[in-house]
């Protein structure tokens, strides 16, 4: 959802110093009242703006490369991660404010069709797809454990995250790239008899979807946010 930038209501400095002056008057009251007022700012969230805005009257599409490991280990991931980013950017609450949008199955049915795509530059994959712009996704690691250690979970999904613009007048076909990184649990202690296989593929898989469409229309984070 666009941010609402209008002033909003911000009583917790007026309680506070009201606490301070009336039932809290020695010194320890107004300490708790600040505690208090710290740790609500700390729970809220902020406004961040989006990296990339050049989607906007635009079409585009979005596809995922990954190696054949990760492909191997996880046979679903590039169409998850197609279909969330896509709808993501098409949702009209999010304002990215898209002409239109390739599908995600009608990508996917062309990496299919084409298994050659590989050799393609983003640009020519972008003509192919009639698209003015191509989210290219590049997924370099998504793991649940370091190698060779299944004992504890420690997921990881990194990519590198790129814009290929077709009409771009200076010559430049990557027009933005960004590296996102996230991983969960937040602890490097969790054992798979604490947390089952599939909660950590859906929340690791969750926070690098979140972290990807970000990049692109304006959002709310927590003042305090894991990934």
């Amino acid at each position: 959802m666009k941010p609402d930038h209008s002033p909003s209501p911000r009583p917790l400095p007026l309680i506070a110093a009201l606490a301070c002056a009336a039932a809290f008057a020695g010194a320890q009251g107004c300490q708790l009242v600040g505690f208090v007022g710290a740790s609500v700012g700390r729970a809220s969230d902020h406004d961040v703006k989006a990296r990339y805005t050049g989607l906007a009257d635009k079409n585009f599409a979005v596809i995922v490369a990954a190696d054949r490991a990760i492909q191997a280990d996880y046979p679903d991931i590039m169409s998850v991660i197609t279909g969330e980013v896509t709808r993501r950017l098409a949702d009209p609450k999010n304002a990215v404010g898209a002409a239109g949008m390739v599908a995600a199955e009608d990508v996917l049915k062309f990496q299919y069709q084409q298994p050659s795509w590989v050799t393609l530059s983003p640009t020519q994959i972008a003509e192919k797809l009639g698209v003015e712009r191509l989210v290219f996704i590049d997924l370099q690691e998504f793991r649940l454990t370091d190698p060779g250690n299944p004992y504890l979970w420690n997921g990881r999904a990194s990519a590198s995250i790129s814009v290929a613009e077709t009409e771009n007048d200076l010559g430049v076909t990557t027009a933005f790239r960004e590296f996102i990184s996230v991983k969960y649990p937040d602890n490097d202690s969790s054992s798979p008899q604490e947390i089952p296989s599939s909660t950590v593929q859906i929340v690791l898989l969750k926070r690098f979807v979140d972290r990807a469409s970000w990049l692109f229309y304006d959002h709310e984070e927590a003042n305090i946010i894991k990934y």
